[in-house]
Formats: C-alpha cells, structure tokens, sequence
C-alpha cells in the first residue's frame, strides 16, 4: 500500500505542481491554449489564400504554405518527445510556444511568397513541439480513469477552430489584413507562456548519475528521412510526374536516410525512436492503427467538400458545415468512451469504434445521387461518433502502458504515424479520385465529350460555372465526381479494415498497465480491466522495462 500512496501523490504533483486541487485549472487552460495555436494554423490561413497571393504572388507553390508547415510538424514530432522525457515537458512546451510565436511573427513581416513559406517551416518547429508535449502532459495531469475530462477540452478546441477558424481567416483577411491572421497568435501564446511558468510545476526527476545526451545525429537522419519523403509524397503527380527523376531521386534519398536512420539509432545510447517502441505489442499495434487512421481521414477532411460542392451544390459555407457534423460529434464520442472501455476494455472499444468507421466509409458510395446534404452530415456524425471510441481510448492505453520517462517518446511515437498516414493518403487517395476522373473524361458519351473540360484542373472551375456547361455534361461531370469520391471512401473503408486487422492480430486482449500509470483499481483490473494478466509488479516492470 505504500507504493500506492506515493503514487497517488505523484499524480498530486504533476497535476497541480504540489498546489490544492482548483489550481489545475490553470494548467489545463494553458494546454487549451497552447493547442489552440497549432489547432487554428491551418483553418484560419485557408480562407486568406486568396489575398495572401495576390499580395505577395507565388500562386504556383502556395500549397507550402501548408505542405511545409506540416513537414515541420511531422519530422520534429519524434525528436520533442524523445526531449520531453529527457529534459522534462515544461521546457519543450515553453520553447515550443516560443518558436511558434516568434514563426507567426516573422510570417507576419514576410515580404515574398518564399519568406512566407520560410517561416511557415519556423511555425512547424514549433507546432511539432506543441501537439507532442500537450498531449503528454494532459496524460501526466490526470489518472487514467479521469483523462477523459481533458482530452474532451483539447477535443473541443479542435472542433472550435475548425468551425470558427475559416471564419475568423475571413474576417481578418478582409476587414484587418491577412498578416493580422498570424499576429492573433501573439497574445494567445504569451497567455499559454506566463500560465504555464506560473502555474505548472512538475515532479522531481530522478538525479541521473550522467549528463544526459541527445542523439542529434539520429534527429538529423529523422529529419533529412521524413522532409525527403514528404516532399516527394506532396509534390510528386504535382510539381513533376511520379515516375520522373525528382520523384525518383527524393524516395530513393529517404529509403537511404530510412536505412541510415536505422543504423544510428541502433548504436545509439538514448536514440531518438528507441526500438521498444515498434517491439512492445501494445505500442506496435495502436502505431499502426493510427497510421491506418491517417490514411482513412483524407477522405472526410479533403474529398468530403469538393463533393459536397460539385455534387450537391452548395456553397463553400454550407460545405463545411457537412463537415462539421463529424468535427461535433468525434469530442462528444471521445468525452463518453470511458464510459464504453471501463465496461468492455480498451481493445473491444477501438475495434467497436474502427468496425463501424469502416461501415460508414462503405456506405457512402450508396449514397443517392444527387441526394440532399443530411446523408452525408448524418453519415459523417456517424463517423465522428465512432473514431471518437477509436482513436482516443489508444492514446490513453499506451500513454498508460509506458511510465513517466518513457510517455513522451510513445506520445510522439503514434501522433508521428498519424502524421504520416495522413500524408500517405492525401497521395494515394488524391491517385485514386483522378485517376476515376480522367477514366470518366475518357470513356464520356461521344454527344457530350466536346463540352467537357479537357483536363483534371478544369474540372471545378467548370462545375463552379455550370453556366458554360450543357446540362447533360454538367450532370455527367457531377455523376463522375461522386464515383471518384466513392471510391476514396472504399480505399478509406479498406484503411478501417486494416486498423481493425494490427488490433485484431497485435494488440494485447487486455492492455498492460504501468505501475505509475493508473490508480490501484485500475492495475487490479477495475474500470475495464485493462491489466496484461500479471499483476501490478510484473505488467509495471514490463511495460516500463528500459529496453534498448
């Protein structure tokens, strides 16, 4: 009972910094914060793309904008985690804000195109620090059975921002200027700063008998592998062909860094993705869930508006409402799965959630055509409500498997699949809708052909001034998007059925329970049960292990 005890107070320690109870809110509102800024980047700039060009041109590569933020992102996601446990969560948070900030400050004075995308990079050094390290610390403020109750708040400040955030890019891009769209992050990350060195304290670390090193060679292999293999995956069938020699050239370039990678990280002494992170079950399995998750979310987020507005007509606005009604329902799902994985267990409940995301995927090509905007809003509230049982109760089992010094590296080990499986299936699945596409433009009736647009890109500036089609062509072009985005939502369905198969085939029946993870109920298997089978001691020295 003695280690109980002094795991209960460590809880008290690290959620409140040794103060009552209450003074967690602060913590918890600088959180908020703090993913606020990474939560609003990408929604609040998408509606100013249109000033941000015609005033510093670069139609051509404005894509960046997001493609380099998001490279960002991705590649330092495994590097902070791997800092976060070495050298505590408060410093990479603080100069996480930091960088964003002084990123959105430097975008704001950008003078060209290239500058912008320049510090839009800056800005990613700094959101890969902030997606990590928030979501460690809101695992290290709350025992396992009340996590719900943060991760349902950080939920929602996704879902606010992607509601309110095209909205507010509007309003800012046309009545203050589209520079004011970066300077908002000023006093939001200034707030998150001064409530974070105020407020949140965390435990004592261990003394280490050793100066701690950083495997900036292994950093720098990551980075060099990811940034060639995402370049490749954004620009290839963009910028130049698949099969031409820069395509070429950036894949066989990240294979080498990938196998470079490898052998550093290997010889390592604290790599930056330590091998237990692919060699424990539990972690190897809900990687590769998320990853599949990645892929599987292209459809909703990127093909779900075109269709919304080439197929059923409606306007940019109410297009994004449709996609709203997943972006609702996914943080209510969320806030109630402890509810579904204290009685089932947190496996059953991902494959619950995942097997229907899968039925819905497959259902939408079923949907009537033209059809009305209520199918597919109630089929994506559907979708929401069952990632909702999916992704989150993962996050929380591995969070919980590992302990305090090894939770930061498993935080950013699956959020870094995600990232890239959803940069995998904005290739594959943008692959899969033109190539429907160019197969409708080729195999179209002789008597509406020479209405039709000749190529790819002229296709939604046709449908957007249906006026210049014939109505037997307007309708066959809308009739060939909706088949094109059916199939994106199969290859979705087929992303579901994968991530079912690594739970199904990988992940433990039960998920272990680190000794200094969860309250006594849970490592005696209450709330669900979510124990390897051992006890207390064996599942916390197994799931803590130091392995190299």
């Amino acid at each position: 009972m003695a280690g109980i005890t002094r795991r209960d107070e460590h809880d008290t320690d690290i959620a409140t910094g040794g103060a009552p109870g209450p003074r967690r809110g602060p913590v918890v509102a600088a959180l908020m914060l703090a993913m606020a800024l990474a939560a609003l980047d990408s929604t609040i700039i998408a509606t100013a793309v249109p000033q941000i060009v015609g005033d510093l041109g670069g139609f051509a590569v404005f894509s960046w904008l997001f493609a380099g933020y998001l490279l960002a992102v991705t590649v330092t996601l495994p590097v902070y985690g791997k800092l976060s446990d070495t050298f505590g969560r408060k410093p990479i948070l603080l100069a996480g804000i930091v960088l964003f900030v002084a990123g959105s400050l430097a975008c704001a004075g950008a003078w060209d195109m290239a500058s912008l995308i320049a510090f839009r990079v800056l800005q990613g050094l700094g959101g890969g620090a902030l997606q990590g390290t928030v979501q460690t610390i809101a695992a290290d403020l709350y025992p396992m059975k009340e996590r719900p109750k943060i991760q349902a708040r950080l939920s929602s400040v996704w879902a606010g921002s992607a509601v309110a955030g095209p909205a507010l890019g509007g309003l800012l891009a046309a009545y203050a200027g589209w520079r004011w769209i970066f300077l908002v992050n000023v006093p939001v990350g200034a707030l998150a700063v001064w409530l974070i060195v105020r407020y949140f304290r965390e435990p004592a670390r261990p003394a280490r008998t050793s100066r701690p090193r950083v495997d900036w060679p292994g950093a720098l292999a990551i980075f060099a592998c990811g940034g060639l293999l995402l370049t490749g995956l954004v620009q290839g069938g963009v910028a130049w062909p698949w099969l031409s020699a820069p395509s070429l050239l950036l894949f066989a370039g990240a294979a080498v860094c990938a196998a470079a990678t490898v052998v550093i990280e290997r010889r390592a002494a604290e790599p930056i993705i330590p091998g237990w992170v692919w060699r424990r079950p539990t972690i190897r399995a809900v990687n590769l869930g998320l990853g599949a998750l990645g892929l599987l979310m292209v459809a909703p987020t990127v093909f779900l508006p075109t269709y919304a507005q080439a197929v059923l007509g409606l306007g940019p606005t109410a297009a994004g409402f449709v996609l709203s009604a997943m972006i609702v329902s996914w943080p209510v799902s969320a806030a109630f799965s402890s509810h579904v994985y204290n009685r089932i267990g947190i496996r059953n409940c991902a494959l619950v959630g995942i097997g229907v995301a899968a039925l819905v995927l497959a259902a939408f090509p079923l949907l009537p055509y033209p059809g009305a905007a209520w199918q597919p809003a109630l089929l994506m509230l559907a979708l929401g409500a069952a990632l909702g049982l999916f992704q989150l109760p993962l996050i929380f089992g591995v969070q919980s498997s590992v302990g305090y010094g090894e939770r930061g590296t498993a935080t950013a080990s699956i959020l870094f699949c995600r990232q890239v499986g959803q940069s995998l299936g904005a290739t594959l699945f943008g692959a899969v809708a033109n190539a429907g596409l160019s197969a409708s433009l080729a195999n179209a009736p002789a008597a509406i052909r020479p209405g039709l647009p000749h190529d790819l890109d002229a296709v939604s500036r046709a449908l957007q001034k249906a006026g210049t089609l014939t109505a037997d062509a307007a309708d066959y072009l809308r009739r060939a998007v909706a088949t094109a985005v059916g199939h994106v939502y199969l290859g979705a369905a087929a992303a579901a059925v994968l991530a079912l198969l690594a739970l199904l085939t990988l992940a433990p029946r039960r998920f272990p329970v680190h000794a200094d993870a969860g309250t006594q109920r849970e490592r005696d298997g209450g709330g669900g049960g979510e124990e390897d089978g051992g006890g207390a001691g064996d599942c916390g020295s197994r799931a803590g292990s130091a392995e190299a």
